[in-house]
């Protein structure tokens, strides 16, 4: 147990010194918290130059809860516990491997650093984005999980910092889930992984941003605007339970297992879910819910 709680605390001050060197050093290409200022500017301008819904304002409902949001989700939240419990967790997994004679190198399949660089990068993003696809049709598939996916779908008004809304638990489900997988590969390294982040956050912002773009006839190769808006509305077509267009970075897959749906221009459908109205409204509330909440009326999309 003394090995474990060394590996959640040491992993807690390597992260944070790791983050005081992105705040401080401004010049790696793969800053990632530089990075993510500089999508989010870049999209925004776009969204301003070319608003989708003209009468939508610039500072959007819930611009400043999404804006932290961005940043809680994608650098406090791992300072607080994901990075620790991610360590601690893939050490158990090891151990519990390694009393039965294994290993996770047991598992993997080939190596990627046997490969040509723009091949090993090809079948990390396709398989990280097939992954987290079927990990987004488990949180609207299963009650549970939806009740936590509801803070993404609480957007009221797309924009681009929206594609970062999300329950803590989210991130805890698409990393465990995400694990075995890459693990099976293997061969990854940090810039690699860097280059597919940076590309998958650019397109997940224009998703959730004010524009009207679809690519074209790379509409049916890549998530965009007009594509996921459809996703977050409220009124389910008939027959759609758990809801349509899962597509992360990629929406090949909607249109391959027949979960697209894109019935007409959605530029001013509404946006939510049932009750959305009692939902919670603040992040504090959005926090701690379900567990806290005082009404939980509504079924899993």
């Amino acid at each position: 147990m003394e090995k474990y709680l060394d590996i959640f605390t040491k992993s807690y001050s390597d992260y944070w010194n790791y983050l005081k060197y992105e705040l401080i050093d401004i010049y790696h290409w793969d800053n990632f918290f530089y990075g993510l200022i500089l999508i989010s500017v870049l999209v925004w301008i776009l969204e301003i130059a070319f608003p989708w819904r003209k009468e939508q304002a610039l500072f959007r409902n819930d611009f400043w809860l999404d804006t932290f949001y961005m940043f809680f989700n994608f650098f406090l939240l791992n300072l607080i516990v994901l990075i620790s419990l991610t360590n601690t967790v893939s050490e158990l997994f090891n151990d519990v491997l390694g009393l039965a004679g294994l290993s996770v190198s047991s598992f993997q399949l080939f190596d990627v650093d046997e490969l040509p660089r723009w091949l090993g990068l090809f079948i990390f993003f396709i398989v990280s984005d097939f992954v987290q696809w079927n990990t987004h049709r488990l949180l609207h598939r299963f009650e549970w999980l939806w009740n936590f996916h509801k803070v993404h779908h609480s957007i009221k008004e797309m924009g681009f910092a929206g594609h970062l809304r999300y329950h803590w638990i989210e991130p805890i489900m698409y990393k465990s889930i995400l694990y075995i997988p890459i693990a099976i590969i293997g061969g990854f390294d940090a810039q690699d992984v860097a280059i597919v982040h940076f590309f998958s956050i650019a397109v997940g912002h224009l998703n959730h941003a004010n524009l009207g773009w679809d690519y074209g006839i790379l509409k049916y190769v890549f998530n965009n605007p007009k594509m996921h808006i459809w996703h977050h509305v409220k009124e389910l077509p008939e027959g759609e339970r758990f809801g349509v267009n899962f597509g992360i970075t990629l929406s090949i897959w909607d249109y391959l297992f027949k979960t697209d749906y894109i019935p007409h221009d959605g530029r001013d459908i509404e946006l939510g879910f049932e009750d959305d109205d009692i939902f919670p409204k603040d992040f504090i509330g959005q926090s701690v819910y379900p567990a806290f909440s005082k009404k939980r009326k509504s079924k899993a999309l």
